[in-house]
C-alpha cells in the first residue's frame, strides 16, 4: 500500500511540474504579444481589428453590445466580424490570423485579434479595446494629414 501512495505522489508531482512549465511557457509568450492598454502600440500594419465569435457562444453574447457600439463608434475602422464555430472559411482565417500574432492554440472566443495584439474574453475586451481602437483611428487621421 505504502508503495501504491509513494507511485500516486510521484506521478502527481510530475504532473504538476510539467502543468507549471507549459502555462509558465505558454504565458510568457502570449505576454510577449500584448502590449499595455493604456498606451497601446499599433504599427502600420494593425488597422484591420479581427472580431471572432461563435454563434450560440454566451460569452460573445455578453459582449456583443458592446461591440456593437464600438463598430458604431468607431466607423472608419475596420472591424471584421467573422462567426468560427460554424462557417469553416471564418475558422480558417481565425486560425491564420491566430498564428500570425503568434498564437499556435488560440483559447477560444470571443477573441480580437489587432496585428500581433490578442484580447480574449468577455472582460478583457470591453476593458481594453477602444484603447486600440482610439489608436488606429488617431493614426488614420494622422496619415490622412
Amino acid at each position: 500500500m505504502d508503495k501504491i501512495i509513494k507511485i500516486f505522489i510521484a506521478v502527481f508531482a510530475i504532473i504538476a511540474i510539467a502543468t507549471v512549465v507549459f502555462v509558465t511557457a505558454h504565458g510568457s509568450a502570449e505576454a510577449a504579444t500584448a502590449t499595455s492598454s493604456s498606451a497601446p502600440g499599433i504599427a502600420a500594419d494593425d488597422s484591420v481589428v479581427y472580431y471572432f465569435y461563435g454563434q450560440g457562444c454566451p460569452h460573445c453574447a455578453a459582449i456583443e453590445p458592446f461591440m456593437e457600439n464600438m463598430t458604431k463608434k468607431y466607423p472608419d475602422v475596420d472591424i471584421r466580424k467573422l462567426e468560427v464555430w460554424y462557417n469553416t472559411t471564418n475558422e480558417q482565417i481565425y486560425t491564420q490570423v491566430n498564428a500570425a500574432a503568434g498564437i499556435s492554440s488560440p483559447s477560444g472566443v470571443p477573441e480580437i485579434v489587432i496585428g500581433k495584439v490578442v484580447l480574449v474574453g468577455q472582460q478583457e475586451i470591453p476593458d481594453k479595446l477602444e484603447g486600440y481602437l482610439q489608436a488606429i483611428e488617431k493614426k488614420k487621421v494622422n496619415t490622412a494629414q
